[in-house]
Parts: structure tokens; C-alpha cells; sequence
């Protein structure tokens, strides 16, 4: 069993919530969202606010910050083999009212169908808000072009 290792990144000021599935290794190796270095997300996050994609872990958490957008995980604990998204069982959900109940989410995303899937299975029944899942930005969603990910982000 892995419990996730990384808070998660928010404020008063967040207004969009993007939950990803587990921290891959590489990520939980870093201590950040989105740590490997072929996941997209910053590139195409950075390309959707026309910034410059943000390099280390303070300028990605005033990238977000600056952007109102508050990032974190629907699983809080699994047991997973490497990063695998199709390895994930024995789920425990994060719990979404530390950010719900500190900032005013006017939308929910979810970063891929693994991320949707336990989001509907899980947080939508408790919390009664749905989610809008994106494609995801993980290397393993190869099939999708940056171009086609900026577009539907």
C-alpha cells in the first residue's frame, strides 16, 4: 500500500481543480505533480494561459497559484506496481473538502479516464459534483498529440 506523499497545492483564490489519478513514481520521486519528465501537463497548461512552461517546483507552484488553479490527486492511498494506472488497487479517495471548503471550485477536472473512474466511483457520490474529464497528459496517452491535448484542454 503507497499513500500519497504530496499535499495538495490550493488557495483561497483557486477557482479550477485538476485531479489526477496517483503520483506516478517519478513524481513522488520529485515531491510535485506531474514530475516525469514526458508528462505534458505542464506544456499544455502552460500553453492554455500563454505563459512560458515553468521549470522547477516554485515556479510550477506560482504558475498555478498565479492562474487560480488548485492541483491534487483523487487517490489517497493503493497499491500500485511502478505507475502503472491499470496496476491500481485497494483505493482510498483523497478527501476533497480541505480544498472545497477553502476555496470557491467553480469547475472540477479530472487528467484521464483512470482519474475519472475513481472520481465517479468515489468523491462524485459524496461530494454530489461532477467532474469534466480532459485527455490525459501522462506519456502513456502517446496517441495524443500536444496539439490535440492543448485543443481539448
Amino acid at each position: 500500500m503507497i499513500i500519497h506523499p504530496i499535499p495538495p497545492l490550493f488557495d483561497a483564490d483557486s477557482r479550477v481543480l485538476i485531479l489526477g489519478s496517483f503520483p506516478s513514481v517519478k513524481s513522488r520521486e520529485a515531491g510535485f505533480f506531474y514530475g516525469h519528465p514526458q508528462n505534458r501537463f505542464w506544456k499544455v497548461t502552460a500553453a492554455l494561459f500563454g505563459e512560458p512552461v515553468p521549470q522547477s517546483i516554485p515556479k510550477k507552484r506560482a504558475f498555478l497559484k498565479r492562474n487560480h488553479l488548485a492541483v491534487w490527486d483523487v487517490i489517497r492511498s493503493c497499491e500500485i506496481t511502478g505507475s502503472s494506472d491499470a496496476s491500481i488497487k485497494n483505493v482510498t479517495p483523497n478527501d476533497l473538502s480541505v480544498i472545497l471548503n477553502a476555496a470557491d471550485i467553480r469547475q472540477i477536472f479530472v487528467n484521464g479516464r483512470t482519474a475519472e473512474k475513481y472520481y465517479r466511483r468515489y468523491t462524485e457520490p459524496l461530494i454530489g459534483r461532477p467532474c469534466v474529464c480532459l485527455p490525459s497528459t501522462s506519456p502513456a496517452n502517446a496517441a495524443c498529440s500536444i496539439e490535440k491535448l492543448t485543443a481539448a484542454w
